[in-house]
């Protein structure tokens, strides 16, 4: 019989305990959490907890190096907010210094409102970013309140439920964190200073949190501006293909503080891997969107590429804007011109202005070149493209892909034990190509010594010569992929259509020794652009868990800001303080690992005949 900690019973690895929570769909689920990082450990920066109101005056500055404030500020620092159930949390507002009523953007996470767990500085280069680009004053990921507030909006940063010296434990979106968000939102727009319209920006966390809020449908919530973010947490990316990833959410839990209990999202990764209850909470309810809504996308980042594309054409909205890029999320988002674009947006929505932002192209599109010149901001009307021609090419024998298929039944294999061994197809094209949209494998597949496979494809460009082309901000190629556990291979018949299989999740099928078995696999959207003597190369691997240092040292970089007053006049001494550092200790304890692979024998991929696999790809013909 197990003990209870508050309500919450210890589980049977003591670094976790269960609380029993209620899901959307009235389901109560035994959530897992644990201890985060305390308020003390350097790398989450916490600031000091204390409800004032400052004045912070034009031309001071938050750090050396910062844009200077470009007019006076008002801040009202940990102000309260009583949420449905009775929890506090705390956000920061910064608002016009005058008695108007102004349209507010919110930025909702949990990773720090003022400096936090999560800054710019802990990537290297800042991803391009310099220092001078924004105040400070921003949250990670959010908009800096120093530009919009010069242009007469209110930027409210909470700390969402749990987070820092909010009350409560922190949770990982779903139905509480939704609610959460909406009752923020319902008690900005009753504030003196509110016109009563709110808008959401932000990226990543704060993307997948407009997805969230905006479903539960908040009356004074009036535009959203998601820049990249998953809207599928089971299928986008704790366990994408049905493949148990605890090692990102365990990074990112480096990251986080709380006073209390934090969800325990890797150790909920590896025991809940079919989709149920707790999962099904993980679902943005897109069709409730019906808000207008400013999409941001792009086709290289691992985690948000699909959700974000997902979003866009599932919310109900019958005013939104997709823009796809070709750069970096955060580089992208603190762009100038691109800032400039989305305050238009917001004017419209928010302010009334009549602008003509609704003469906006309704997408404008990125197609990547590498080794060339990207396109950007090609005007289209809709997503994927309505002329878009979906080509099959087969697979063959010889390694090499078809516009025919084979007639001979084939094999090809790789042994699971050897390091990087792959089965790859590749074709060039005769003549200039540009692929742009959702892909999919479909093949036919056996596992020689095992009851199950975890397979991971990818999809790129190669030179003439057959050589990988370096992407020119990251330098390491672009690739689309696709995962997928084998058992849970079954597809969703009524979310599933020709261009893109959805998996179901909802059950295992093992394999018996000797089957073969077809599967499709969805290969995530991309836009790309192949010349003539280009190469088009897929490959299918044995999955490998990818490497912790996929998340950056958040919280490494260390800090100097004022002591007091939060901003200061430029070339004035005042008292310093500096926060950030790891300090070496492990203030989080490690609670999951990737399970044990299911790969083992050889797997064996069969082609021709009767066994039609093909890689069916975007082919999109000039306007």
């Amino acid at each position: 019989m197990s003990a209870v900690i508050g309500g919450a019973a210890e589980a049977a690895d003591p670094v976790s305990i269960t609380i029993p929570q209620k899901m959307g769909n009235g389901e109560t689920v035994e959530v897992y959490y644990r201890k985060g990082n305390p308020l003390t450990a350097p790398r989450v920066r916490a600031a000091e907890h204390k409800t004032e109101t400052l004045l912070l005056k034009k031309g001071t500055i938050r750090r050396e190096g910062a844009m200077p404030l470009p007019c006076d500020i008002i801040m009202e620092k940990d102000t309260p907010v009583t949420l449905r159930d009775g929890t506090v949390i705390y956000t920061d507002i910064f608002r016009p210094a005058d008695e108007g009523r102004h349209p507010a953007l919110m930025a909702w996470s949990p990773y720090g409102k003022e400096i936090g767990g999560q800054m710019l500085d802990d990537v290297p280069m800042r991803a391009g970013i310099p220092v001078a680009a924004t105040s400070g004053l921003e949250k990670f990921e959010g908009p800096d309140p120093a530009y919009w507030v010069s242009h007469g909006y209110v930027i409210i940063n909470p700390d969402s439920r749990g987070a820092y010296y909010s009350e409560g434990n922190l949770n990982y979106w779903g139905s509480q964190n939704s609610q959460d968000g909406y009752d923020t939102i319902e008690w900005a727009a009753k504030q003196p200073w509110s016109n009563g319209r709110i808008g959401m920006s932000g990226n990543s966390w704060l993307t997948v949190s407009q997805w969230f809020i905006a479903g539960e449908q908040p009356p004074h919530l009036a535009a959203i501006a998601p820049w990249e973010g998953f809207v599928d947490h089971f299928r986008e990316t704790a366990n994408r293909g049905g493949i148990p990833n605890p090692v990102f959410p365990e990074a990112i839990f480096d990251t986080f503080t709380s006073q209390n209990y934090l969800e325990d999202q890797p150790r909920m990764v590896v025991t809940h891997t079919l989709m149920d209850a707790y999962w099904q909470d993980k679902i943005a309810k897109l069709e409730n969107i019906k808000i207008p809504a400013y999409v941001v996308a792009s086709y290289t980042n691992p985690v948000h590429t699909h959700g974000t594309f997902a979003g866009f054409r599932e919310i109900a909205s019958k005013d939104k804007w997709l823009r796809v890029h070709n750069t970096q999320e955060w580089f992208d988002y603190y762009t100038p011109g691109n800032v400039e674009d989305l305050r238009k947006f917001f004017d419209h929505y928010l302010l009334g202005e009549d602008n003509g932002w609704e003469a906006t192209p309704r997408v404008r599109l990125a197609v990547l070149d590498p080794g060339h010149e990207d396109v950007v901001n090609r005007v289209e009307q809709e997503f994927p493209l309505a002329r878009t021609e979906y080509k099959k090419l087969y697979l063959t024998g010889g390694q090499g892909l078809s516009v025919t298929p084979q007639k001979q039944e084939d094999t090809a294999s790789y042994d699971t034990a050897v390091k990087e061994a792959a089965a790859a197809f590749t074709m060039t094209f005769d003549k200039d190509t540009e692929l742009t949209g959702y892909m999919k494998l479909h093949t036919y597949v056996e596992a020689d010594g095992a009851d199950d496979m975890e397979l991971h494809v990818q999809v790129e460009k190669l030179d003439e010569k057959g050589n990988p082309i370096p992407d020119r901000m990251t330098h390491q190629p672009i690739v689309a992929e696709g995962y997928l556990r084998v058992s849970q291979r079954a597809l969703d018949e009524a979310k599933s259509t020709e261009v893109e299989p959805v998996l179901k999740h909802d059950r295992e099928d093992l394999l018996k020794k000797g089957e073969i078995v077809p599967v499709d696999i969805p290969i995530w959207p991309m836009g790309m652009k192949y010349h003539a003597g280009e190469k088009i190369r897929l490959t299918v691997r044995a999955y490998n868990p990818p490497s912790p240092d996929m998340v950056p040292a958040f919280g490494s970089a260390k800090i100097t800001v004022p002591e007091e007053g939060y901003t200061y006049e430029l070339g004035t001494k005042v008292p310093m303080k500096t926060v950030g550092g790891l300090d070496g200790k492990e203030h989080v304890k490690k609670a999951v690992v990737p399970p044990a692979t299911r790969n083992k024998g050889r797997h064996i991929i069969h082609l021709g005949g009767k066994y039609e696999s093909y890689l069916q790809v975007p082919v999109v013909p000039e306007k």
